[in-house]
């Protein structure tokens, strides 16, 4: 490196490691032991995976969506998921496969799958090639449109690419670039590539682009090309093979214009710019791509397209040694893969789900699946956090999110680029039509159904010249014109038929006994006339799918206030006098659930304007650094003082921690009794996971989840409920707030950043139990014997506790009559709902289940009947109400004490 040189590049830790998504790729500088990352990489076993299809639907003429389910061997263990697979036939000529890329098919601008299969009016598509976090975002591997290359694969060693050519066959193989640019007829000079951010090569083991020239096309979005690339850069713009502007010792300003592309040039490459690439000369660029397995050129324009991505999977049917290292891409994951049949008449797109419903693949199950499939030839895409999919269904106009995201619901991560499957078939005639409307409906609740045509083409048609007939198959479901109502649980198939087509879809009615849950979205709330309570309600199933509720769905009693259920919430319209606690009881067939109404005070805890306590930093492990400072905000909160944490996760391993600690290793003291907390926070997109570290007066540490994805940017209003971490010991004390950067996924989280915290409010709701609930009773019975001593007072109870296989029982009302609280016996469900406090109990006769607080648990006793008298397990019911149960064996006497 000459003198000049070593000036202009400026050399820092960042170029060591590019962190990106799905990956983590350490650069080939001034990193011992380099040789050990690269070659090939010999892959255990290929996991022995069954599938069995459990769907299949068609998309478009020539694509359809299989849905598989998997189970394979771990651990010892049989884990198990879903895989949906896109199968698309090569040899329909209505059906094509492209690139989608960023906002506006630019470089440089990440968006979700969804976002770009809508802009480009895909009907399926899948998130594609790997990128690097830290920089503009521009794929790694080369990708191609219609025959342009629009970025040129990088000097890196194992990536493959897959790509259609333009007589419709699958290719899938390792690429080079070579290029040249000539100007004026004279000597060329070596292009380097197309479209590329900074890196380092590990061919050369140099940065990528010292003494290099680099072509970039309008397809690059920033206007600065690229960014951080350590160089000092020298620019020619070129306009219709003629240089028409040049910049010499600085880049030129603004984006490439539409139809020119720009040369970027240092060192060498500037020299040959400064002395060839003046305004006038013509220039002419040659360029193509060259197969790393034989050597021979591939011309661009012979593709349709072409995406890159990483380790080849699967080769002649097998399981194939991986040809880059994958241990920074390993666990079970969500994953994205792509390859295509012996024949080559089929691609296949495969992902594989990580989610509630399903367990992630490691590579080695991912290669196991795909034999299973029967693909001759794959490769692996970007997966984790990135794995998207989306399919349109039959009858609709846009792609919509065929599974749940790692992140969890429909959150999607913004991605470089995706692959994506149009059609291309013109309009036909009417084939058929989907029943669309909620597939899982309560009983009482009506919904309405339409239906949604498509040609024979499998695409969308107006539904308005379509006007069905309706039946239910059975009296589960009623039906009145489109509307249908749900009578008693169980499944029932609604037909819909118009001019001699006919669709089903089967509605299955939720009964009581399917629930697990009933949330209605909140726990309390303030007891005040006026007040409007949303209920985000839903229940959760026994088989883990979440329904949402309509809460006037709901069966409600209203105790201490007068109220009405409208527009998903509830509306407080007046109080009962003196009444301080009022109670809003839900029941969907017997299963209840409570929320508890009190005086709510606010308080503002900490607005960091006159903090008089220490603030300090901490990392873990060590490596970690960063620090916490109170200092002016920013954005909206530039008025304000505010806590900010300033993080750098790039050392260390493992799950990464930078604390900011309040009041030094002491904390400070949290209101008393707070049931919930608000924090405004000033999000840095990081996707790490904000927390903080509450310590309660008996000792016990609760881990308060204040964001669990820092998914956003800008300021935002958290509200956290303190309530669902238990009891917590006051007075207690907030020790900590801090940034997690976890180990799983790490590569997919920003290493660095910072947030802002401000306006930080804890809301207390009085206690229930407090206001309305006797304290220091004490209750003993004998097993035998009427007598009830309370507080040493005798009186006499209609029946007496009886022992059943080691479990006594007693009526219930003689609890509640103690200590506070009502009791009922529900004729209709066969069970007793007994409500104490803020503690809501139903027992169900004979049968061990129990719902506490909207939660199906199990009891090991069952509620019984003795002598048409309901009787229930003591201890059960004492404890879970908040008392506590004394047996004592020689004189067999019960003692309950609150």
């Amino acid at each position: 490196m000459n003198k000049q040189g070593s000036k202009t590049l400026k050399t820092s830790r960042k170029w060591m490691i590019a962190a990106l998504a799905g990956a983590l790729i350490v650069q080939p500088l001034a990193v011992p032991g380099w040789g050990a990352l690269t070659g090939t990489y010999t892959a255990s076993a290929a996991a022995a995976v069954s599938i069995e299809k459990a769907s299949e639907e068609i998309i478009t003429s020539g694509a359809k969506l299989m849905t598989y389910k998997y189970s394979v061997p771990r651990s010892g263990k049989t884990a198990s998921g879903l895989a949906d697979v896109i199968q698309v036939d090569l040899k329909n000529p209505y059906v094509k496969m492209d690139v989608m890329t960023g906002r506006g098919g630019k470089f440089t601008t990440l968006q979700t799958v969804s976002g770009m299969a809508k802009e480009t009016g895909a009907v399926a598509g899948v998130n594609g090639d790997y990128f690097n976090t830290a920089a503009e975002g521009a794929p790694m591997g080369a990708q191609v449109s219609n025959g342009v290359l629009m970025s040129s694969p990088s000097d890196l060693k194992g990536m493959y690419a897959f790509g259609v050519t333009k007589d419709r066959k699958p290719v899938i193989d390792q690429y080079d670039f070579a290029g040249t640019v000539t100007a004026n007829g004279g000597q060329p000079f070596e292009l380097s590539g197309i479209n590329l951010v900074s890196y380092s090569t590990e061919s050369g083991k140099t940065y990528s682009h010292v003494d290099a020239m680099y072509m970039y096309t309008e397809a690059w979005g920033n206007a600065e090309r690229p960014k951080n690339s350590a160089t000092i850069p020298s620019e020619a713009l070129v306009q219709d093979g003629v240089v028409t502007k040049v910049s010499l010792g600085k880049a030129l300003e603004g984006t490439v214009p539409a139809g020119g592309y720009i040369l970027r040039a240092h060192g060498t490459a500037a020299a040959y710019l400064k002395a060839n690439l003046t305004v006038g000369a013509k220039v002419q660029t040659d360029y193509s791509l060259v197969s790393k397995t034989n050597g021979q050129k591939l011309d661009p324009n012979s593709l349709e397209v072409m995406i890159g991505g990483h380790t080849i999977l699967v080769d002649n049917g097998k399981a194939s040694s991986f040809s880059r290292n994958v241990d920074s891409i390993g666990g079970y994951r969500a994953r994205t893969a792509l390859g295509y049949s012996q024949s080559g008449q089929y691609a296949y797109i495969v992902t594989v789900q990580d989610n509630d419903g399903s367990s992630g693949m490691s590579l080695t199950e991912l290669q196991g699946l795909m034999t299973s499939l029967g693909i001759w030839k794959g490769m692996n895409l970007d997966g984790g956090g990135s794995t998207t999919m989306v399919t349109r269904p039959l009858g609709e106009e846009q792609a919509q999110l065929t599974f749940t995201t790692e992140y969890g619901g429909e959150v999607q991560r913004s991605v470089v680029n995706g692959l994506g499957v149009y059609t291309t078939a013109p309009a036909g005639q009417l084939k058929g039509f989907a029943v669309s409307g909620k597939k899982q409906l309560l009983i009482g609740e009506s919904a309405s159904y339409s239906v949604k045509g498509y040609d024979t083409y499998y695409n969308p048609i107006a539904a308005s010249s379509i006007n069905p007939a309706w039946k239910s198959s059975n009296a589960n479901v009623a039906v009145s014109g489109s509307t249908f109502t749900a009578k008693k649980a169980g499944t029932s198939t609604i037909t819909a038929t118009s001019g001699g087509v006919t669709s089903t879809l089967q509605v299955e009615v939720v009964g009581a006994d399917s629930l697990s849950a009933l949330n209605l979205g909140t726990v309390s709330a303030p007891l005040k006339a006026g007040t409007t309570i949303p209920l985000p309600a839903t229940a959760t199933l026994k088989s883990g799918a979440t329904v949402s509720i309509d809460p006037s769905a709901l069966q409600w009693e209203f105790v201490g206030f007068k109220g009405s259920i409208k527009d998903g919430a509830l509306n407080v319209t007046s109080v009962d006098a003196g009444t301080k606690v009022g109670y809003a009881i839900a029941s969907y067939e017997g299963f209840k659930s409570m929320l508890t109404l009190a005086d709510v005070q606010e308080n503002s805890w900490e607005n960091f304007e006159n903090v008089t306590y220490g603030l300090g930093f901490t990392g873990s492990p060590s490596a970690v650094t960063g620090s916490a400072q109170i200092k002016a905000g920013s954005g909206t909160h530039a008025n304000s003082k505010v806590l900010r944490i300033d993080y750098d996760t790039t050392g260390g391993t493992g799950n990464k921690y930078a604390y900011a600690n309040l009041n030094g290793s002491s904390g400070k003291t949290l209101s008393s009794g707070a049931g919930s907390m608000s924090l405004d926070v000033l999000g840095d997109n990081s996707y790490n996971w904000l927390r903080a570290e509450v310590v309660g007066a008996d000792g016990k540490t609760v881990y308060v989840d204040l964001a669990k994805s820092l998914n956003f940017t800008g300021w935002k209003t958290l509200t956290v409920n303190l309530n669902q971490y238990g009891s917590i010991a006051y007075p207690a004390k907030l020790k900590r707030i801090y940034v997690v950067n976890l180990a799983e996924g790490q590569d997919e989280r920003s290493a660095s950043g910072f947030v802002e915290i401000d306006n930080i409010k804890t809301m207390s709701t009085a206690s229930a139990g407090s206001l309305d609930l006797p304290s220091g009773v004490t209750a003993k019975m004998t097993v035998g014997s009427k007598t009830l001593l309370t507080n040493g007072t005798s009186s006499t109870m209609d029946a007496a506790p009886v022992v059943q296989g080691g479990v006594t029982y007693l009526p219930v009302k003689y609890i509640t009559d103690a200590f506070g609280g009502t009791s009922g016996w529900e004729a209709k469900t066969g069970s007793i709902a007994v409500r104490r406090g803020d503690q809501l109990l139903v027992l169900n006769l004979n049968k061990k289940d129990y719902i506490l607080n909207g939660k199906r648990k199990t009891a090991e006793a069952a509620t019984i009947s003795i002598s048409n008298r309901t009787l229930v397990p003591v201890r059960l019911v004492s404890e879970q109400l908040g008392l506590s149960v004394k047996w004592e064996q020689k004189t067999k006497t019960v003692t309950i004490e609150s």
